[in-house]
This record gives structure tokens, C-alpha cells and sequence, in this order.
């Protein structure tokens, strides 16, 4: 069964989260601090947490932070809960990497909905063969990410990402359809959401940064041809017009 840690500091809504958890089959493991709970993700394996936001001794985005700075919990799927209901703090929240996001007051189904999908996307990009598109190589039961063989340090989001547009490499993915493969959703919160996570992995791609192009007003398309010596920087191309 599925292990959830709920960081939480309200007693009586972690343990009715706790409840409801253990009433779907899965496993609760409950922290009340955020320095309790980032120990417990380390030590306890997890296969998603739930992080509050407002949290005493760290608070959830410190915790997050640190979450994705160790190679334990690198890749532990997150969903935020937090009372911090402004279109911006979820952006914000997203932005950071986490997998959803819900404010409170939230209903126990719609959360219990969310885990699941969260995990079922978990489970789809995580095939059972090696996956190559050009120099990148992943590897599903680690789950990392190879450029040259070098390993990427990529979050858990990203690396579901990049291994959608090498799926299907050489084509170009729409907004729409990386946004409901990644993230589930896909509305305008999560598209800009999607347009950061692209940044960022043209960072960490380094000098293969040119193959993740850009189809104006379209989507992404990741190339694995290599690029000759003379090219210029692509990052955006234009998509024939349909007559």
C-alpha cells in the first residue's frame, strides 16, 4: 500500500486526513512540524506527501526546498495545501515544482481524486524499458535522467516532462497535452507553469538546450538529430500555415 505523509500542523485536520487516507487504502504517516516532516520523508520513503504550507519550525516552502535538494526525496511527488487562495501563491507553488496544489477549506474526495491521479501519472512515466531519444538516456527505476551519460538533476515534474517531448521526439507536443500528461490540468495557471519548467530544463540540458525547441503558439518539440556545427541557436520555430 501506498504511504502518504501529511505535514500538517492542525492536529484535527491531520488526523481526519489520517481517516480518510486510511479508509482509501493507503498508509498515513503524520508530522505536525516542518522539521519533524522533512525527517520523515527522508526516513519513511514515502510515495507522496502532503505539505502544509503554514508550518511552525520550517514552514512548507523551506520544507519543499529542502525536499528537492536531497537525492531521497528528489522525486517524491508533493501536493501543497495551504489557505493561501491568490491566483499567484499557486503559481508560485507550481512554479516551485509541486505536482497540485489545493486550498483550504478543500473536500476530502476531491483530494482523494487528486492523490490518485498524482500517482497514476507517477506510474505512467515510469515505464519498465529503457528510454533513449539522442544523448538522453532515462533510466525508470531510478528514475534519472542521462545527457551523455551524465546524470541531469532534474525534479521529479521536469523529469516527467522531458521524458513526454522524448517519447515523442521529433514531434511537436502541444500545451494541452503536456499539460494534462504532467500535470493533470490545463488551465492558465499550469501553462505558465509550463513555460518556467521549460526554462529550466533548457538550463540543465546545457549544450543539448538547442534541441528543445519551441512552436510558436503551439507547444514543444524536442529534436534528436544533432545539430551541425554552424547552426545558430534555435529556440523557437514556426509551424507551416495550414491552407
Amino acid at each position: 500500500m501506498n504511504r502518504i505523509l501529511v505535514i500538517e500542523d492542525e492536529v484535527d485536520i491531520a488526523d481526519l486526513l489520517a481517516l480518510n487516507l486510511k479508509q482509501a487504502g493507503f498508509v498515513p504517516i503524520l508530522a505536525h512540524d516542518g522539521i519533524t516532516g522533512l525527517a520523515l520523508a527522508r526516513s519513511g520513503s514515502p510515495e507522496l506527501i502532503l505539505l502544509d504550507l503554514n508550518l511552525p519550525g520550517m514552514d512548507g516552502v523551506c520544507v519543499f526546498k529542502a525536499l528537492r535538494l536531497d537525492p531521497l526525496t528528489l522525486r517524491t511527488p508533493v501536493i501543497m495545501l495551504t489557505a493561501r487562495a491568490q491566483p499567484e501563491d499557486r503559481v508560485a507553488g507550481l512554479g516551485l515544482g509541486a505536482d497540485d496544489y489545493l486550498t483550504k477549506p478543500f473536500s476530502i474526495k476531491e483530494l482523494l481524486l487528486r492523490i490518485k491521479a498524482v500517482l497514476k501519472r507517477r506510474e505512467a512515466h515510469s515505464p519498465r524499458s529503457p528510454l533513449c531519444a539522442g544523448p538522453l538516456r532515462f533510466d525508470p527505476t531510478a528514475l534519472q535522467c542521462y545527457a551523455d551519460n551524465a546524470p541531469l538533476d532534474l525534479t521529479i515534474t521536469e523529469y516527467r516532462l522531458l521524458q513526454h517531448l522524448c517519447e515523442h521526439a521529433g514531434h511537436v507536443c502541444d500545451r494541452s497535452e503536456l499539460l494534462r500528461s504532467v500535470w493533470g490540468h490545463s488551465d492558465d495557471t499550469h501553462s505558465r507553469t509550463l513555460d518556467t519548467h521549460v526554462k529550466r530544463l533548457r538550463v540543465k540540458l546545457g549544450r543539448h538546450a538547442r534541441r528543445l525547441e519551441t512552436a510558436r503558439g503551439t507547444g514543444y518539440l524536442l529534436r534528436t538529430t544533432p545539430l551541425l556545427p554552424g547552426d545558430k541557436s534555435v529556440t523557437q520555430i514556426r509551424l507551416p500555415d495550414a491552407r
